[in-house]
Formats: C-alpha cells, structure tokens, sequence
C-alpha cells in the first residue's frame, strides 16, 4: 500500500506542469483575491473633515485613522486600496465610500456604529430641547441616558481578505487536483500496471485501498502547499491547528474518493481532465469557494450546502471568525466523512471491477 501511495506521489512531482498548477498558481491566486478581498493587517479608515467626530473615530479600536484635507484624495486612495474606507464629514452630512469588499463593508459597520453612538448626547438634547455644552453633555432633571450594544460582527475586524481568499483557494485545489488526477487511475489501467500488481501476492482489498490512500496523498499535499505557503507569505490565520487539520483532512478524503469514483467509470485520460475541470468548478462556484457564502441570498446559502465545499467552508468559518476547536466542528466534520464514505463505497466497487476488466 506505501508502494502504491509512493508512486502516485512520485507522478504528481514528476510532472513538471504540475510545479505550476499545484504550488504557484494557488498562491498567486490567493494574493490576488486577498488584495481585492481587503489590504490584510488592520483596517485603514480615511477621514475628511473636522469635529467631534473624528476624535470619537481615533479613539476608537481595531482600525487605524488617517486625515485627509482634500476628500478628492481620500476618494483616490479608496479606489487605489491604500485605504480600506473613507469618511467624508461636510456640512450636508456624512458620507462612507468603499471597495465592494467584506473588510470595507465590516469597517462601514463599525463606523456607523461610533457615529450613532457619538450622536446619542445630541439627539437627547433635541428631544429634550436644550443646547449641549461643548463637551456634547446635557444635564436635564428627571431625563436619563442609557445606552446598549447587542449583537456580534458576521465577519471580525481581525480577519483579513487574505483569511477569506486562502480558505476558499484550498477547497477548490484541493477537489480540482484530485479529480484532474484520476486521469492517472486510467492510466494505471491503460498502461497494464493494474495487472501487474494483481499478479503480485495481494490481495484486492489492499490495492484497492493504495490506490485510495494514494488519491488522498495527493489531496493532502496540495493542502499542505496552500495552508504552509499562505500563513508564511501571507500571515493567514487557519484557527485551531487540531481543527483545521481535521478539516483539511475530512475533505481530502472527500477529494480522494470523488478521484476513485471518476477515474473508475471513465475511459481516457483527457475525459477525466475535461470533466474533472467542469465538476470541480462548477461546484466550488455553488459551495462558495469563488464567492463567499456570506454574499449568497438564504435559498442559495441552503442549496450550496448540497457540495462538501460548503460545509467545509462553515467549518474553517467556525474556526477563524468564531475562535472554535475541533469539537465545535465535528457537525462540519461528520457530514464530509459521509460524503468521502459514500465516494469511497461507490469508487472501490466500480474501481474494483474496472482494474480486472
């Protein structure tokens, strides 16, 4: 079975395409997507103008502040993403200008939330018709204020579009790399070594589940290039080591026995190629690995969940943006082990028959 898993390792790094497609391209892909998805680091907000305001926006934690005497300039600096969002304070109101990306529209929350609360003395005083003094307090008998925030941020201040990118990077290579190489399952056929390791003292059972253990290698060292190559280039968080490697693992499993299944079924390498590409695609669109779940309308967030790439997604979500352990993944985890044991079930039986074709 090592002799088996040995082999299919040795193709992948022989193959000299390869080099490109499972080490460089995942990690320019990430740096690509990070960038648009957010500047990473800590959330840089540009203001325009005077007033109390600004002094509330300074003091306040998780993003840094920069002033800006010319709004035409802070405008500029958004586009650019030297900035990850603007205010621009002026007589005919407030105006927050960023990037369609969850990093700007998190910090447009938190912006609109300081604001609302730096203009709490003011509404009091107008409702109880009387002038704030120039600190903003109010002293008026028999009128208290209270004040209360509730709720928690969908996506923390402290991931960054590099978190977002290198998650959704990884179950995609991941699931596109083993079923591109089920091609190789074909070939083991087509080139006679199937029968020649049958005519070796083994059992079937034992190829079989080489050729298993050799397709979820394979997953696996794809996964390791993103999660090492992302977290030393790009600082990523992946959360819980324990979880994440639990994660990674439960959906090369997914990965491997979907490889198993199609190498099994189809007869030539460039039809597992072709079809491994459109499957492999098509599903990490639906699941959320090329657009974030967070931006899907509720019917499409339920419909996603019918890929393995969806649950994995809410699992490394759970773990990043939540701060969760291994246990408050095991739901995520228990459905990915179901996919991998039905693919695994049906890509043995079918493999099994197509080897002693």
């Amino acid at each position: 079975m090592i002799a088996i898993v040995r082999i299919n390792l040795l193709r992948l790094v022989r193959d000299r395409s390869n080099i490109f497609f499972v080490i460089v391209f995942p990690i320019v892909l990430i740096l690509v997507l990070g960038i648009a998805f957010g500047t990473g680091g800590k959330p840089r907000l540009g203001v325009s103008g005077d007033g109390f305001l600004v002094g509330a926006l300074e003091s306040a934690r998780g993003f840094e502040v920069r002033r800006y005497d010319d709004a035409g300039d802070l405008r500029s600096d958004v586009e650019r993403g030297r900035l990850t969002g603007g205010l621009v304070i002026s007589a005919g109101g407030l105006e927050y200008v960023s990037r369609r990306e969850p990093q700007g529209q998190q910090l447009g929350v938190a912006v609109r939330a300081i604001v609302a609360e730096a203009a709490i003395p003011l509404r009091a005083a107008n409702y109880a018709g009387v002038t704030p003094d120039r600190t903003r307090s109010i002293s008026v008998p028999g009128l208290t204020i209270e004040e209360s925030t509730t709720g928690t941020a969908r996506i923390p201040v402290t991931v960054t579009g590099f978190d977002v990118a290198a998650s959704e990077q990884l179950l995609l290579f991941v699931f596109l790399t083993s079923l591109t190489g089920a091609s190789e399952l074909i070939e083991t056929r087509r080139l006679g070594i199937s029968r020649r390791m049958y005519a070796a003292p083994l059992s079937s059972g034992r190829i079989l589940l080489g050729e298993g253990a050799g397709r979820v290698a394979v997953a696996l060292a794809q996964g390791l290039v993103i999660m090492a190559g992302s977290a030393l280039l790009f600082g990523v968080h992946w959360g819980d080591p324990l979880g994440a490697a639990a994660l990674l693992l439960a959906f090369s499993l997914v990965g491997g026995g979907a490889a198993m299944l199609l190498g099994s079924v189809l007869r030539s390498g460039q039809q597992a190629t072709a079809l491994g590409l459109l499957l492999s695609l098509g599903l990490a669109a639906l699941g959320g690995a090329m657009l974030p779940l967070d931006l899907f309308s509720e019917p499409m967030r339920r419909l996603a969940h019918v890929t393995p790439h969806a649950w994995a997604l809410d699992g490394f979500a759970e773990l990043l943006r939540h701060g969760g352990t291994v246990v408050d993944v095991l739901p995520q985890l228990g459905v990915l082990l179901a996919f991998a044991a039905v693919l695994f079930g049906l890509g043995s039986w079918r493999l099994a028959a197509a080897l002693t074709r």
